[in-house]
């Protein structure tokens, strides 16, 4: 088969099926897993990662590949008997922001990847049909970059309001098995995916030789995890507030979602207290809990319109990795600057350290070509044009770091004029602005 004319046909179906949704709003649809067929699933393995960990049975995406034909056959005849049996999710731990803290990541063997893919290539194409454009978490042609800049830009013309943060207390650890397979079955009635999103919801969670059997979640880590969270929370939040809270507000708002972080802006003081007061009880109904802490009202007025209004003057809040406060510009207009959170910041300074300190003894050579990756990848996301004072601040710790753990190859230290010549020789990335200024 050639690929591109695979390609061409497999494109031709996803459209076919996002018009048959289209067409259909709120029908539940049967037929579907009909479409995944060799074709399908040879798509799914083209797209799915090679590079990744491996899952609990220890095979390797090349291992995989050694015999791809009988495996992919094989596992399509599996998938479409009812015979395929979910292998239980290696989970790991990798810390979270503050460094103490872990998350759970849940790590699927490749096959099932390959499968997870071929089913939410079909779900997806179901499904960006119905979703709302102020979520932005794992779709196609989306991104956090984009939602923090529609953000900001909105809170510019509005004004700014009142923020009101939403955290959810282990939302992935914590989604309603029940519930989630009821949300899907408004939409998709096919049998074959129905099952197949039932053995992986019931997967084995396998923690170093410990495997249990969670009767609530969906692993972070898995393919199909992030579509099966959007769909979820689609019900939960995006029609709830599109539906029932935006025709009862007396102002304006906005809103954006990525994933499990929500971030909701109002004009007026009472409909943020509103929406803020019903949220435990609309979230608690599906089985989730707010963090009371962390789900907060936060004022976020414009400076000048906040004291002309007798208001408090305006917070900072956080969202995606950056802290967004109100600046006055040269021009002397009021605008939202966005820099890079403490906790992120202090992660990223965290792992350059620890990197540094365990690979002090490699090559220049090696050390500088990671160190560069290292800080070109922190420009690529964090590189916009109101946060190069903070990028700054983190190419000269990044060299005082460097500098450090290079001082202790050996029992002789290393004077900064050394480390001049080194610099000299294998200059740091400087920042850079990685997407152009909005206003």
């Amino acid at each position: 088969m050639n690929e591109t004319q695979g390609s061409v046909d497999i494109s031709t179906k996803l459209e076919r099926i996002a018009k048959l949704a289209k067409d259909k709003p709120g029908v539940a649809l049967t037929t579907l897993a009909h479409n995944i067929d060799m074709e399908w699933i040879c798509e799914a393995f083209n797209r799915t990662r090679k590079d990744g960990a491996l899952g609990a049975d220890g095979i390797s995406a090349e291992e995989y590949a050694e015999h791809l034909e009988g495996n992919l056959q094989s596992l399509l005849d599996r998938a479409k008997s009812g015979r395929y049996r979910a292998p239980p999710v290696r989970r790991v731990h990798i810390p979270k922001g503050d460094g103490v803290q872990t998350r759970p990541i849940g790590i699927p063997t490749f096959e099932d990847k390959v499968l997870q893919r071929a089913v939410a290539m079909v779900l997806e194409a179901v499904y960006e049909q119905s979703f709302h454009d102020f979520s932005y978490g794992f779709r196609p042609r989306r991104s956090a970059r984009k939602a923090l800049e529609d953000l900001r830009s909105t809170t510019i013309r509005m004004g700014g309001g009142w923020v009101v943060e939403v955290d959810i207390r282990k939302f992935f650890d914590t989604i309603d098995h029940g519930h989630l397979q009821a949300i899907l079955r408004q939409r998709v009635r096919d049998g074959v995916l129905l099952r197949l999103i039932g053995k992986w919801l019931n997967a084995g969670v396998l923690e170093g030789n410990e495997l249990s059997y969670p009767d609530e979640g969906t692993p972070q880590g898995g393919v199909i995890s992030p579509l099966l969270a959007n769909v979820f929370l689609h019900e939960v939040f995006d029609d709830w507030f599109v539906h029932a809270v935006v025709p009862r507000l007396r102002g304006r708002s906005a809103v954006v979602r990525y994933a499990d972080d929500i971030t909701m802006i109002f004009v007026r003081k009472d409909d943020a207290m509103r929406v803020f007061n019903v949220l435990p009880a609309r979230f608690g109904k599906y089985g989730l809990t707010l963090h009371p802490q962390k789900t907060r009202v936060v004022p976020f007025r414009r400076p000048d319109l906040a004291a002309k209004r007798g208001e408090p003057a305006p917070d900072t809040f956080d969202l995606l990795g950056f802290t967004h406060h109100w600046e006055l510009s040269r021009s002397k207009k009021w605008f939202v600057r966005m820099h890079t959170a403490k906790d992120r910041f202090r992660r990223t300074l965290r792992q350059l350290n620890e990197w540094c300190r365990d690979h002090r003894h490699f090559s220049l050579d090696e050390q500088h070509t990671t160190l560069e990756l290292k800080l070109k990848g922190h420009f690529a996301y964090f590189g916009v044009w109101s946060n190069m004072r903070k990028l700054g601040t983190l190419c000269h710790w990044a060299t005082r770091i460097w500098f450090k753990w290079l001082s202790r190859r050996s029992n002789q230290p290393l004077s900064w004029k050394a480390m001049r010549r080194i610099l000299k020789r294998y200059p740091l990335p400087i920042p850079s602005v990685a997407a152009p200024r909005v206003t």
